[in-house]
């Protein structure tokens, strides 16, 4: 592994790809409905991300229910059953060891909606507008 991916550069390919394949799995699980939780089975819940450590003995996996809504309830039910999540992902991915997984809560989603809100302040459309649509308002406004 190069010295940057060790000092916490860009991740490896090999990190990406096992993040990808952990995901998958959890997407599965939860789709499937494998965890017997009464908080997860009334949620939908995306895994948008995960992101593995270099030495590939944690996974942090990012998860936000549909709607955004008892993001902690959910995450305490899928920390409740870690122990089972983590030999499940570890029986459908080929890995040496199983990693350890971390669950928080994705802020992807809160990110989109404050960059959707500042797109749509008045000023800050003017300032997109290019010249000659600035021209065409001014003319019929």
């Amino acid at each position: 592994m190069s010295r940057t991916h060790q000092q916490g550069g860009e991740p490896s390919q090999r990190m990406l790809r096992v993040a990808e394949l952990i995901r998958h799995s959890l997407s599965d699980l939860l789709t499937r409905g494998a965890i017997i939780d009464p908080v997860l089975h009334g949620h939908v819940i995306t895994v948008p991300d995960v992101r593995m450590s270099p030495d590939l003995k944690l996974a942090t996996v990012f998860v936000m229910p549909l709607g955004g809504k008892d993001v902690k309830e959910v995450i305490e039910a899928l920390d409740r059953h870690r122990k089972f999540i983590r030999g499940e992902v570890a029986h459908r991915i080929n890995l040496k060891f199983a990693p350890e997984l971390r669950f928080k809560p994705d802020s992807g989603f809160e990110y989109g909606i404050k960059i959707d809100a500042l797109l749509d302040k008045p000023e800050v459309k003017r300032d997109l507008l290019s010249d000659r649509d600035v021209s065409d308002l001014d003319k019929t406004g």
